[in-house]
C-alpha cells in the first residue's frame, strides 16, 4: 500500500489537518500544527511529504526515523509537529487497513473509559465560578484553570493573593470530591512560583502546569524539591531526550501534545520513559478533533495515563468547535466526566471532508497575544 498524495487545511478556529492518501483508497488524518505558526508548519509538512509519497504507508518506524533524522538539522516544535500530524495519518492508515483501532496496534486497551477535564478560564476571575458550576453541571470531575493574568517579575502581594482567591473560588464550588489544576502557562518567574506553590497547597490542586519556563530545567528539581503541589510539564517539550531533563527533575505529571511532540510514535516511548520515573501523563490537548482522537489512542494504552485534556467550548475556539468536522460527534460523547473507548479503526474519527476542504482558508491564521508589563517590556503569555 503505497502513499499517493499528501494534502493540507487551515481551518478555523487555529488548526491544521494533513490527509495522506493510498494507491488502495485508504486514508489517514492527522493534525500537525503550532498555534500561531500553522503556515510554517504547513511548509515542514510538505517538504516532509516528499519522503513519504511512492513509499509503504505502513512502514511507519521507518517513516519517522527518516523525518526525525534524515536531515542534519534537527528538532524543534516546527518539525516535530510536522512530523506528529504525518504519524497521526500514518497510523490512521494502518489501523484502518488492519480493522482495528490503533489503540490495539499499540498493545491494547489497559483501561475501560478516560477520565477528562475541561478548562474554565482564569485570566479573568469574574466569571470563574460560574463556569466551573457549569463543568460540574455537564458531568466533569476535573477542571483546569490560568493560575493568574499577565504576572509582575517578582509578585506583589495582591498579584499572590489573586491566584490564591481563584484557586479558593473554584474549590469552593468543586468541593472536596474533584479535582482543579493549576496553568502557571510559563508566567512566573521561578522566584514566584516557590512563592504561591507553599500556599496553595491546603487547596489540593491535582498539579501545577509549567510552573516555570520549560528553557529552564536546571531550575525544576529545586522547585520541585519545594513544591508541596504535584509539578506538570511537557506541552513545550517535543522528544524523550527534551523530557528527560523534566523527568530527572522529580515533576510528578508529563503533558506531551500529540501534535507537537512527534505523534504518537513518540509520545508512546515518552509515556514509557516517565513510566520509569513514576511518572504519570496527562496529555495536552487543546487543539482540534484528530489530536484528540490520537491522544485517547494513547490514553487508552499506556498504563501510566492520568488525565486527558480536551478543547470543546475553549475560549479559543472561535469561528469553529470541535465537532465541527466530525461527521459522527458520538465518538466524543461524555458520560461522567469520561470518554469511552474507540472503537473503530485507525484513530476512530471520521473526519468530515467536505466540511475541512470547504473550511480551508476561510479565516487568518491565528496569533497569540504579546503581552507587556507596565514598564513597557515583554511579559510572558
Amino acid at each position: 500500500m503505497k502513499i499517493t498524495r499528501v494534502e493540507t487545511f487551515a481551518v478555523p478556529p487555529r488548526w491544521l489537518f494533513c490527509r495522506v492518501e493510498t494507491d488502495e483508497g485508504v486514508v489517514g488524518w492527522g493534525e500537525p500544527v503550532v498555534e500561531g505558526r500553522a503556515a510554517t508548519v504547513r511548509t515542514a509538512v510538505h517538504e516532509l511529504a516528499e519522503l513519504l509519497v511512492g513509499r509503504d504507508a505502513l512502514r511507519i518506524e521507518d517513516h519517522w526515523q527518516v523525518m526525525t533524522k534524515g536531515s542534519f538539522y534537527r528538532g524543534g516544535p516546527i518539525l516535530s509537529s510536522a512530523v506528529a500530524g504525518l504519524d497521526q495519518a500514518l497510523w490512521d492508515i494502518a489501523g484502518k487497513a488492519l480493522g482495528v483501532p490503533v489503540h490495539v496496534l499499540l498493545g491494547g486497551p489497559v483501561r475501560d473509559r478516560v477520565r477528562a477535564y475541561s478548562w474554565v478560564g482564569g485570566d479573568d476571575p469574574g466569571q470563574l465560578a460560574e463556569a466551573v458550576a457549569a463543568q460540574v453541571e455537564a458531568g466533569f470531575t476535573a477542571v483546569k484553570m490560568n493560575a493568574s493574568g499577565r504576572m509582575n517579575r517578582l509578585a506583589t502581594t495582591t498579584d499572590l493573593d489573586g491566584v490564591l482567591d481563584r484557586a479558593g473560588t473554584v474549590r469552593d464550588v468543586l468541593g472536596p470530591d474533584r479535582d482543579f489544576a493549576l496553568d502557571f502557562h510559563g508566567r512566573f518567574t521561578a522566584a514566584n512560583a516557590r512563592k504561591v506553590l507553599a500556599r496553595l497547597a491546603p487547596l489540593n490542586p491535582l498539579f501545577a502546569e509549567e510552573p516555570v519556563l520549560p528553557e529552564y530545567p536546571h531550575l525544576l528539581r529545586e522547585l520541585v524539591d519545594a513544591s508541596p503541589v504535584p509539578v506538570a510539564l511537557g506541552e513545550r517539550l517535543y522528544s524523550r531526550t527534551d523530557a528527560l531533563p523534566a523527568l530527572q527533575a522529580g515533576i510528578a505529571v508529563l503533558q506531551p501534545d500529540l501534535s507537537h511532540a512527534g505523534g504518537i510514535s513518540e509520545v508512546r516511548r515518552m509515556a514509557s520513559l516517565a513510566e520509569t520515573f513514576d511518572i504519570q501523563i496527562a496529555p495536552h490537548c487543546p487543539l482540534g478533533p484528530v489530536s484528540l482522537a490520537a491522544s485517547l489512542q494513547i490514553a487508552f494504552s499506556v498504563p501510566n495515563f492520568l488525565i486527558q485534556e480536551q478543547s470543546m467550548g475553549i475560549h479559543y475556539n472561535t469561528g469553529a468547535e470541535l465537532l465541527d468536522y466530525v461527521l459522527d460527534p458520538e465518538v466524543f460523547r461524555f458520560h461522567e466526566g469520561h470518554f469511552a473507548r474507540p472503537t473503530r479503526p485507525g484513530l476512530g474519527v471520521e473526519v468530515d471532508e467536505a466540511a475541512v476542504r470547504a473550511a480551508d482558508g476561510a479565516s487568518p491564521d491565528w496569533r497569540g497575544p504579546v503581552w507587556r508589563h507596565p514598564d513597557g517590556s515583554f511579559a510572558e503569555w
